[in-house]
């Protein structure tokens, strides 16, 4: 290492991405420095998919106490504790952000509690010590933070995601606003823990950018869970005693104890001096970045939901480990972005490996459709009114399995296994020479055998 340098990588950022990347890059023979102004672990750990995970099982257990009954138990009458969920939750938040910690400092990466802003294309500033230090490379990973509110008069009486979690008390009655993947993970949750909860989304469907039968497989379901409401929007939200009132564009009102502004997030790059090295962000806040995520500047590079290519964990995991190999490493890789498995933790909950039908259609001159809708084994006794749907779209010219949709129980861990089958370019050929496990609902996978000529609606065919 050059003298005029006090390390080789100074990482911004303690997420996922740039712990990996320091890790990785510290494992190559480099000196790495980590700054976190806040906990290790970023969004996923602290504040995102680990604790969301948790109340999600959570909430879960509220079907399998009334599932029971069907199969001759008699449990009584369930009581949730919030209290009990929380202090637990956050137990085990704790936990992670030790073993966190720990793998840094045992990768013999110098951890630094504070923010960190860039000062030129080789120097960073300390923000609360104003100590300067000097990196040959600076990888930003500070990912992304939610849209701080509804902007709308009284939308700072709203809370946004990271509030959920500092929820000391669960509300009775909460309004959940968006209709991404945040916002219909929180309003199951809420719904199955017993809030009587309202889902309000400006569009037709929730999910934008899903495959539309799973979409309106979705709404059905939800609907039957909670008060949704589609194609509204909040005008204002105003103090209503200890409550809150929202006023819907129709002139409506709900009375609600908690609002909760799920409606995106943003790439986190206020104050990050990005503008005194030349950065010129997107319109949406995101780092440019080439394909082994390089920005303009040459000695600085940014990984995960800062440079918004897919705001997924692992992607940023995968993005950090590439930039670590090819930098420090001498094995430059980079990362597909192209073919991404991915779950919502809803419920019932989905998951999805490729193109949607609408995308399919649009990049392959002829596709074969294979769909199924059936109610799952578990429901024929608990008579839980639920159907599970899944799709396998299929280019026709070369038989290449292209998207696979699954809306039912256990959909995320599904599509792990079927993701790999499709990254490996597996045909529809080889899902049908593909022995079904018997009785799973993961079979119909591969004894679907002849293609739906045209989209039917959903529970038809």
């Amino acid at each position: 290492m050059s003298q005029n340098f006090d390390t080789d990588l100074f990482v911004i950022g303690g997420g996922s991405g740039g712990v990996r990347a320091a890790r990785i890059a510290a494992g190559h023979g480099a000196r790495v420095m980590l700054a976190e102004e806040y906990r290790v672990g970023g969004t996923c750990v602290i504040r995102g998919c680990v604790p969301k995970k948790l109340m999600v099982y959570a909430g879960r257990f509220s079907d399998e106490f009334e599932d029971a009954a069907g199969f001759g138990w008699d449990v009584g009458t369930p009581r949730f504790d919030w209290a009990v969920l929380k202090q637990r939750r956050d137990a085990e938040v704790t936990r992670l952000e030790g073993i966190y910690t720990r793998n840094l400092a045992a990768s013999g990466v110098e951890l630094i509690a504070d923010r960190a802003a860039i000062e030129d294309p080789h120097t960073v500033r300390l923000c609360h010590s104003g100590k300067l230090i000097r990196a040959k490379t600076i990888l930003v990973a500070v990912g992304a933070a939610p849209v701080n509110e509804p902007m709308i008069p009284g939308g700072d009486l709203a809370i946004d995601s990271n509030g959920v979690f500092e929820l000391e008390r669960q509300p009775e009655r909460i309004l959940v606003i968006g209709g991404g993947y945040i916002a219909v993970e929180f309003a199951g949750v809420f719904a199955a823990l017993g809030s009587k909860t309202t889902l309000l989304h400006r569009g037709d469907r929730l999910l934008r950018g899903f495959d539309d039968e799973i979409r309106d497989a979705l709404g059905e379901a939800y609907a039957k869970r909670m008060d949704l409401r589609l194609n509204r929007t909040v005008e204002r939200l105003e103090r209503d005693g200890d409550a809150i009132r929202a006023t819907l564009d129709d002139g409506e009102t709900i009375t609600v104890d908690c609002v909760l502004g799920a409606t995106g997030r943003r790439p986190n790059v206020t104050g990050l001096g990005l503008e005194k090295v030349g950065i010129a962000t997107k319109p949406n806040g995101a780092i440019p970045v080439d394909d082994y995520s390089q920005t303009s500047v040459p000695s600085i590079y940014a990984v995960g939901d800062v440079t918004n290519r897919a705001a997924l964990t692992p992607i940023a995991i995968r993005e950090g480990h590439a930039f670590a190999d090819t930098v420090f490493g001498g094995k430059p890789w980079c990362v597909d972005h192209r073919l991404i498995p991915t779950a919502v933790f809803s419920t019932p909950e989905i998951g999805v490996v490729g193109h949607n039908e609408d995308v399919a259609r649009q990049c392959f001159n002829e596709i074969d459709v294979y769909r199924s809708s059936f109610r799952p084994m578990k429901a024929t006794l608990s008579g839980r009114d639920e159907r599970v749907l899944m799709k396998v779209l299929v280019d026709k010219a070369s038989d290449r399995v292209v998207g696979v949709h699954v809306l039912g129980h256990d959909a995320g861990e599904i599509i792990q296994a079927v993701g790999i089958a499709v990254t490996m370019g597996a045909t529809k050929a080889d899902f049908d020479r593909t022995i079904a496990v018997h009785p799973t609902a993961g079979e119909e996978l591969v004894t679907m055998r002849s293609p739906v000529v045209t989209k039917h609606p959903v529970g038809v065919g």
